[in-house]
Parts: C-alpha cells; structure tokens; sequence
C-alpha cells in the first residue's frame, strides 16, 4: 500500500483525486492540504507520493518543494503547462495537467510503484558496517566473502575490509536470503563472486580460500542448485 498526501486548494480538484484514490486498490490517503504551512512533518514523513498543485495560497507549491530536504515522489496536478519544465528542474516524477483522465493518473501511479519497489529492494540490499567508531555504507551484493578473526568477522568487499565485532554465525543467520554459503568454520562467501574451484580451494579474484571438508558436500550441492557445476 503506497501512502499519498494532498496538497490542493481547489475543491473541484480535491473531489476528482479523491475519486481516482478510491479506484486505486494500492493507494490510501494520509491527509489533504490546502496550504504547504498547513502540512505536519510527521505525515509528510509517512508520505510516498505527494499530489501537488503550484498554485497555492501563501506558497507556490514548487517554493514548497524546495524547502524539503528528503521529499517523497512528486506528482504535479495543475491547469498551468508551462510550469512543467522548472518542476522536472526539481526533480518532480510526473506532470499531470488538469483535467487528466483516470487513465493518466493510473499510469503516472504505475511508474511511482515501479520506482519504489525498485528504492525498496535497493535498501533492503545495503547494510551499515560499524568499526572504528565509522558507519560504512556496504551493498550486500559486492561482499566478496567473511574471515572469522577471534571476537571480530572480517567482511571483505571489493572496495574495502571492514573488522566488525560479531560472530560468523550471526552472519550466517543474516545473508540467508542472498546467495552466501559458509564453506568453512572460518569463512563465509559470496557464491556469485567465484571464480574456480579446485580441490578443496574456492577462488575469488586473489583470494584462496579453503573449503572445511565437513562443508564440502553442502557447497558442492549449492553449486549444482545454481548451476554454477554440473
């Protein structure tokens, strides 16, 4: 359920995206607004997309716009076209000039959800590595593997080695849903980042990495699943 917010002083235009809302199984309405002064963070927060006239009393709805530091996904609603060109300046997703069909508003809302689905599973896809009182942004997919080193688990990814303090068995626990396999009691790999295999050695870019022999049926199985071996 993608969560919308309403920023429109005409009546006529309130009442027409009321009805196209009450069409759209996916949408619920977290408020409607006349006035960007009027709009309480706390709902602008919630907010995925915003539906936003330009012209509004006190403040223009694109002098709105600029006054938020992390706006959710801005679709203009307007009887003005010539606006269009400095809104997509700022980076509105969509420029719907009234009166717009229901067919129009649909479209514009099936783009919003592809596009938040897409931020949604980017997010789900990096996590925040803390060491040396230092947040490190790391995308999950460009981990190449994990070294268990005593109290700490060393999470090596292209671009860096960061030592966080946990325990590989909690990383297990973590990179379930993605394709990581724990091939040793001392390591955890990334089984898209393999290179070769030979004996009981993984090889990822430089790195040689041994395989326990109590993993190696399982890592052998997880292989012919993916069918990185036949």
């Amino acid at each position: 359920m993608m969560q919308c917010l309403i920023l429109e002083d005409e009546q006529a235009a309130q009442e027409l995206l009321k009805g196209y809302l009450e069409k759209t199984p996916f949408l619920n309405c977290v408020g409607i607004y006349e006035s960007g002064l009027d709009v309480p963070n706390e709902q602008l927060k919630q907010t995925d997309i915003l539906f936003l006239d330009i012209q509004l009393p006190e403040l223009n709805g694109l002098s709105f716009l600029k006054t938020l530091t992390n706006p959710p996904l801005v679709i203009v609603t307007t009887a003005y076209p010539n606006y269009a060109i400095e809104a997509f300046e700022e980076a509105v997703m969509d420029y719907l000039v009234k009166p717009f069909s229901y067919e129009r508003f649909y479209k514009s809302l099936a783009r919003a959800q592809m596009l938040l689905s897409k931020e949604k599973k980017e997010k789900k896809n990096q996590i925040f590595l803390y060491a040396d009182k230092t947040l490190y942004k790391t995308f999950i997919e460009d981990i190449i593997f994990l070294k268990a080193e005593v109290d700490y688990v060393n999470v090596v990814s292209a671009e860096r080695e960061v030592l966080v303090l946990d325990s590989l068995k909690s990383w297990s626990e973590k990179l379930k849903p993605f394709n990581f396999l724990r091939i040793h009691r001392s390591h955890i790999i990334n089984l898209d980042k393999i290179e070769k295999v030979s004996g009981n050695q993984v090889f990822i870019q430089s790195h040689e990495l041994p395989i326990g022999r109590t993993y190696k049926n399982e890592f052998l199985d997880a292989l012919k699943e993916i069918g990185h071996f036949q």
